[in-house]
């Protein structure tokens, strides 16, 4: 077959290809998803620190209004990570963070200071912070997410934020100098009836390695000793299964988070249920006048 033949058709094909990338892009700027399911999608995509430095209450409002035309760039704890993902999920223009972000940290009581006056325990959008009325207030540390909104309500500026260093350390794939050439060895000597080298190829796709069975694999060697190419397969899947388990607790820990927002915001609208509720003085004095009742 003549390879100068298939050069107009492999042009073709990458116009197809282009002008359907570009379709999908148009689409997605002037056709957005449905209202409800790009809230969802916007939501998921923040940090759920529920800090309130973007100029709402949490993540959840924030997504609304990001939904409805909000800017994209108001989550310092996001970061650019975030700005980006926004980015490419709405069609929108890449934007600088308008606040610098900072480094993550805790809350900290000095606890001889504390007054015990529950402001910060009714600040906190966590429930991090725990005490009663008139008793010393501690932080639970794993908790908090350092968003500072207990600092301004503290009376005797007893709350301190501590920086907190790295909680694990960055992972990086081991180098390979050759490239994997398919040969399926690492299949037949895999003896849980992995994809060693599928596995090796999507390594960076943590979400695409967890569904084709990295955490079955019980790092037996099996796989390096017969691949021609000397990849550093096993090695690989260690890292991989680190980067995996972190993404997981990182994503406990945000669930976590918007459990505990979730029950202070329904805690909260029922006590000003309860308050509107309540009779009025005038009320409570024709009630008690009817009672025949002096106060």
């Amino acid at each position: 077959m003549n390879i100068a033949s298939l050069i107009p058709d492999l042009f073709v094909l990458t116009a197809l290809g282009g002008g359907a990338a570009f379709l999908l892009i148009t689409a997605r700027r002037y056709f957005p998803p449905e209202t409800d399911e790009i809230v969802v999608e916007i939501n998921r995509r923040l940090p759920q620190t529920q800090c309130a430095q973007c100029g709402y209450p949490g993540c959840q409002p924030y997504a609304e209004a990001v939904a409805q035309g909000e800017a994209i760039n108001l989550c310092p704890p996001g970061g650019t990570a975030t700005i980006n993902d926004l980015a490419e999920l709405l069609g929108r223009d890449v934007l600088p963070l308008q606040q610098a972000a900072t480094a993550p940290c805790v809350a900290v009581i000095v606890e001889e200071a504390c007054i015990g006056c529950t402001l910060c325990i009714a600040a906190c959008p966590v429930d991090a912070i725990v005490g009663a009325q008139q008793q010393m207030h501690t932080v639970i540390e794993d908790i908090c997410t350092g968003c500072e909104l207990c600092l301004e309500p503290c009376p005797v500026d007893c709350i301190d934020l501590v920086t907190l260093e790295a909680t694990a350390p960055v992972q990086v794939f081991p180098s390979a100098e050759t490239a994997c050439i398919n040969c399926g060895l690492c299949v037949d000597a895999c003896p849980r009836d992995l994809q060693p080298q599928m596995l090796f190829q999507f390594k960076e796709d943590l979400r695409h390695t967890e569904l084709i069975g990295l955490d079955r694999c019980i790092e037996c060697l099996k796989c390096d000793r017969v691949c021609p190419s000397e990849l550093p397969l096993t090695e690989t899947f260690q890292t991989g299964k680190a980067l995996l388990n972190h993404s997981r607790e990182e994503q406990i820990a945000i669930q976590t988070n918007v459990e505990r927002f979730e029950v202070r915001e329904q805690r909260i609208a029922h006590s000003n249920r309860k308050v509107r509720q309540r009779p009025s003085r005038s009320d409570r004095q024709n009630l008690l006048d009817s009672l025949g009742t002096k106060r």
